[in-house]
C-alpha cells in the first residue's frame, strides 16, 4: 500500500513537472509567444464560425427547386417568394432575386442572380483572407524568434569570452526554436482549416450554379394550357 501511495506521488510530481516545464518553455520563448497565441485563438475562431456559417448555407431542402417550379407553374409567384423567405440560405435569396425579376428579359433575370451569388459568395469569404494570412505569418514570426534568440545566443557566447560553452549554446538554442514550434502549431492548422473551409465554399458555389440552372430551365419551360 505504501508502494502505491509513493508510486502515485512519483506520478504526480513528474506530471507537475511536465505543465511546470511546458509553462516554462512557453515563457522562455519570449514575447513573441504571446502574439502566436493571440493568433492561434483567432484562427480557432475564425474556423469554427466559418464553418458553422458554410455548414448553413450549405444545408437546402431537396424538393425546394420542385416546390419553385410548382408554384410558377401555377402561377402563385407569391407563395413561391414567401418560399423563398422562410428558407434562409444563399440559394433560396439568389432564386427570390430571379422571381422578382420574373417579367423582364431573361439576360437581367440571370445578370441578377449572378449579383445575389456574387454578395452570398463574398458573405462567406468573410475572414478567410485573415486565416490565410496566419497561416503564412505564424511561421514567419516563430522563425523571427529563433533568429532573434540565436543573435542574443551569441552575443552571450562573446561576452564569455568566446570560449564555447555547450551548456549555454544548448540552452539558448532550445529558448530560441521553442518560437518556430509555436508558429508552426498555429501555421499549419491555419493553412488545412482555410483550404477545408474554401473547399467547402467552392462545392456551395457549384450548387448555386446547378439551382441557377434549374432555376432559368424552369421560366423557358413552355406554358402548359
Amino acid at each position: 500500500m505504501i508502494n502505491f501511495l509513493q508510486a502515485a506521488a512519483e506520478v504526480a510530481a513528474a506530471n507537475e513537472e511536465t505543465r511546470m516545464g511546458l509553462w516554462e518553455m512557453f515563457v522562455k520563448g519570449g514575447w513573441l509567444m504571446w502574439p502566436l497565441l493571440l493568433l492561434g485563438g483567432v484562427t480557432i475562431f475564425i474556423f469554427v464560425e466559418r464553418f458553422l456559417a458554410i455548414r448553413k448555407a450549405s444545408s437546402l431542402d431537396m424538393n425546394f427547386m420542385n416546390r419553385i417550379r410548382d408554384y410558377i407553374s401555377d402561377g402563385k409567384i407569391a407563395v413561391a417568394v414567401n418560399l423563398c423567405k422562410k428558407t434562409d440560405t444563399p440559394i433560396a435569396r439568389m432564386i427570390e432575386k430571379g422571381i422578382e425579376r420574373l417579367g423582364r428579359p431573361m439576360g437581367d433575370v440571370q445578370t441578377a442572380i449572378e449579383n445575389v451569388a456574387n454578395l452570398e459568395v463574398s458573405k462567406l469569404e468573410t475572414n478567410l483572407p485573415f486565416l490565410a494570412t496566419i497561416a503564412g505569418g505564424a511561421p514567419m514570426i516563430g522563425f523571427l524568434g529563433t533568429v532573434l534568440g540565436m543573435v542574443r545566443t551569441f552575443m552571450d557566447m562573446s561576452a564569455a569570452g568566446g570560449t564555447v560553452d555547450l551548456a549555454l549554446l544548448s540552452s539558448g538554442m532550445y529558448v530560441a526554436m521553442v518560437t518556430t514550434v509555436m508558429g508552426l502549431l498555429v501555421g499549419i492548422p491555419a493553412y488545412f482549416g482555410y483550404n477545408y473551409l474554401v473547399a467547402r465554399i467552392e462545392k456551395l458555389v457549384f450548387q448555386m450554379e446547378a439551382n441557377s440552372i434549374a432555376f432559368m430551365d424552369i421560366l423557358n419551360q413552355p406554358v402548359q394550357k
